[in-house]
């Protein structure tokens, strides 16, 4: 196509655009900034705070204690909630109507109660089975036994209850992500040979880790601060011992204050993990994407 004259004078014009202005914006932006900075003052010269009690338990040996159960919940709860979740997953995408049925009554139930009702349930597991044991079914021998009360401790019962809730979440996330990857995928995978377990172990989970990533770390900084539900069964986590504290103490606030700044610390540190593994899974898709935009570039060139 031929320019005009006049259209390439109007082309070579140069652009002098300018930002309207938003006076809004900036009201806004001083409204927020004035009560950030009142409620600051106003937290901080509160002597009903009690901001030397905080400082004195902040590191207190008894609260560090149970903020290390609190991170030993959450990880292992975490690792078998997702071994769960993808065990789940694939049984629902199975081609038996067993499994799947199976699956999705797992999610069903598990998802369908409240998780302080499941905690309370493992905790009392051993009104309803007084022993366990290893041995002939139906009543049979056993070879291997144990009380329930001495094998169900707090730290079992918390660990059980997180876990087995978290791991019907997980595979409804790990569902989402097998079938974001396209079909074809598989199709050229199994014509080359690759059993169901190689394909779904070499390409799809692969694939799938981008979509799996960001609700799975959402979920981990969820159970950094559902792990304070175990208080309800005596456990030893990070809100239970600030309780025990405050029981003695009477420092309600603070001890509720320093469990709070413990549980900051947890979701920042995550938070920034969380993001820099979503990054690195994000890699190769804009790598991708920039290959395609670099090689259809001479063609459009062409065209115009």
């Amino acid at each position: 196509m031929t320019k005009t004259p006049q259209a390439a004078d109007v082309a070579d014009l140069p652009i002098d655009a300018v930002r309207p202005p938003r006076p809004g914006r900036w009201v806004a932006a001083a409204v927020a900034a004035f009560a950030l900075v009142w409620l600051a003052y106003t937290v901080i010269v509160n002597e009903n705070l009690h901001w030397d009690v905080i400082a004195e338990y902040l590191m207190d040996g008894r609260v560090l204690g149970g903020l290390w159960v609190t991170i030993q919940l959450t990880v292992l709860s975490m690792v078998i909630g997702l071994a769960l979740g993808i065990l789940a997953a694939v049984m629902q995408l199975s081609g038996s109507p067993v499994l799947r049925g199976a699956s999705a009554l797992y999610t069903w139930f598990f998802r369908g109660t409240p998780l302080l009702v499941q905690l309370i349930f493992w905790f009392n597991i051993g009104l309803v089975f007084p022993s366990f044991g290893i041995g002939v079914p139906f009543d049979g021998p056993k070879l291997i036994e144990w009380q329930a009360n001495e094998l169900i401790t707090p730290f079992t019962a918390a660990l059980l209850g997180l876990a087995i809730n978290e791991g019907a979440y997980m595979a409804e996330i790990v569902r989402a992500g097998i079938r974001s990857v396209d079909p074809g995928q598989r199709e050229a995978a199994e014509a080359l040979g690759m059993s169901h377990r190689q394909v779904l172990r070499r390409v799809v989970l692969p694939q799938a880790m981008r979509v799996i990533i960001p609700p799975t770390g959402n979920q981990f900084i969820s159970m950094l601060k559902t792990t304070s539900m175990v208080s309800v069964i005596a456990g030893a986590e990070l809100l239970t011992v600030s309780q025990r504290i405050y029981l003695g103490n009477f420092e309600v606030i603070a001890m509720l204050i320093v469990a709070s700044i413990w549980y900051i610390v947890l979701t920042t540190i995550a938070s920034v993990g969380q993001h820099f593994i979503e990054k690195r899974f994000e890699r190769g898709h804009h790598a991708l994407q920039v290959r395609v935009r670099r090689n259809l570039r001479p063609f459009g060139r062409g065209n115009a």
